[in-house]
């Protein structure tokens, strides 16, 4: 429902006054810290209105009025028409991606992680998967402790693991060779599907180093299968100052839940997107999909109650999409 420029500016201000300090909303608030110019009555009047729409409710007769999961959505689907990014995380977001010295995974928590710090809400990364990331080249290196590091390039950058494998410098060598001469340029999904196929007309060429090749494999399967990499919580102190602590309960739940945290911040879309929490379930996710070099990637959700900041959030949020979806490879 489209509301007049009055009932809008009342309906943002009075939930943003209730997400800061969680005071019901009365007339007299509103005439203090807004800049209508109109009467007591007046602003009564549109509060009313507001609640006969849906968009407020009243906890108690004469009482103050609170939001309802109505007035969130529209609040928030109109804040995100219109959000800016803000400079200082873009800049720390901007520095962690053209360092380009970590892994994909790290750089993407390190996203995460500057989310958390800047909303103070618990951050949650989920990974998509790798097997629609395009290879570019391999390089395993022999460590000690019969253990071998294999760096994979890719044209979103490097994924990086450490495996339990014993192996000469040379085997390490002769493989990633092979791997690079046989899968530069197909996705990751392409060489897990085809890799036997074309084992089985090398296997002379292959053999010394046949269990590098099949460890590696290995390894890219568990890791393509792997979604949820990553979940910071800073911020979880902050919800249980938020004056519901039963809220509080809930939303720590959730974070102790995989399953249910891998469902809730997956992103489908392109944009951000808010999963608004209601009276029953007073859990509410703003996320976004991070996308490079057009594949995505991860999704990263920023989860708290019902009334959280939104607005620092959408911002906080709009700052990693806009960084990356320039983003090319190297």
């Amino acid at each position: 429902m489209q509301l007049s420029d009055r009932k809008n500016q009342i309906l943002c201000m009075a939930i943003e006054e209730y997400i800061k300090d969680c005071s019901p909303i009365t007339s007299g608030l509103v005439k203090d810290r807004s800049n209508l110019n109109c009467s007591t009555a007046t602003l009564r009047n549109e509060l009313n209105a507001l609640e006969a729409m849906g968009y407020l409710k009243q906890l108690h007769t004469s009482g103050g009025r609170v939001p309802t999961a109505q007035g969130y959505r529209y609040y928030v689907e109109n804040l995100l028409s219109s959000t800016s990014a803000s400079n200082k995380e873009l800049e720390e977001v901007k520095k962690v991606i053209s360092s380009r010295t970590s892994s994909l995974t790290e750089i993407i928590s390190s996203i995460a992680k500057i989310v958390a710090h800047a909303t103070n809400y618990p951050t949650i990364v989920v990974m998509n998967g790798i097997e629609n990331l395009v290879l570019d080249e391999f390089k395993i290196i022999p460590l000690l402790e019969q253990k071998v590091m294999v760096l994979i390039g890719t044209k979103s950058g490097y994924i990086s693991q450490t495996m339990d494998l014993s192996a000469t410098a040379n085997e390490c060598q002769d493989a990633s060779n092979y791997l690079t001469k046989n899968f530069k340029g197909e996705t990751v999904g392409f060489m897990i599907e085809n890799i036997d196929q074309l084992q089985e007309g090398m296997q002379n060429e292959i053999k010394a180093f046949q269990n590098v090749v099949d460890t590696l494999i290995g390894g890219l399967k568990k890791l393509n299968q792997k979604r949820l990499i990553d979940v910071h919580r800073e911020g979880s102190a902050k919800l249980i100052e938020n004056k519901d602590v039963e809220s509080a309960k809930k939303i720590l739940n959730v974070l102790d839940d995989e399953k249910q945290l891998t469902d809730k911040v997956s992103v489908e879309g392109q944009g951000i997107e808010v999963e608004l929490g209601d009276e029953d379930n007073d859990c509410s996710i703003m996320k976004a999909p991070i996308t490079v070099n057009g594949n995505q990637l991860a999704s990263i959700g920023v989860i708290g109650p019902q009334r959280m900041d939104y607005a620092g959030i959408a911002s906080a949020l709009k700052v990693v999409v806009d960084s990356l979806k320039d983003l090319k490879g190297e």
